[in-house]
């Protein structure tokens, strides 16, 4: 499964916002310097679908704040 993300990293809330079955905003609190936001961003795709953090791969954008993201099911 692909999903795109709009990446708000250093917000004061954290949270993930759904805008259709493919495309979601997601606000987390760690900044982004040295990929922290982009493991605070794993990590909150990993709860939201009930999966392991090793099965979420960003694809495409880890440098930018729109990012395409595979997740694996199998």
């Amino acid at each position: 499964m692909t999903i795109f993300v709009k990446a708000k990293p250093g917000s004061k809330k954290e949270g993930i916002q759904k805008i259709d079955d493919s495309h979601f905003i997601i606000s987390v609190r760690a900044r982004s310097t040295e990929g922290n936001a982009n493991a605070a961003i794993i990590k909150a795709i990993a709860g939201y679908f009930d999966t392991a953090p090793s099965r979420i791969k960003i694809i495409r954008g880890v440098t930018s704040r729109q990012k395409v993201i595979e997740l694996k099911w199998q």
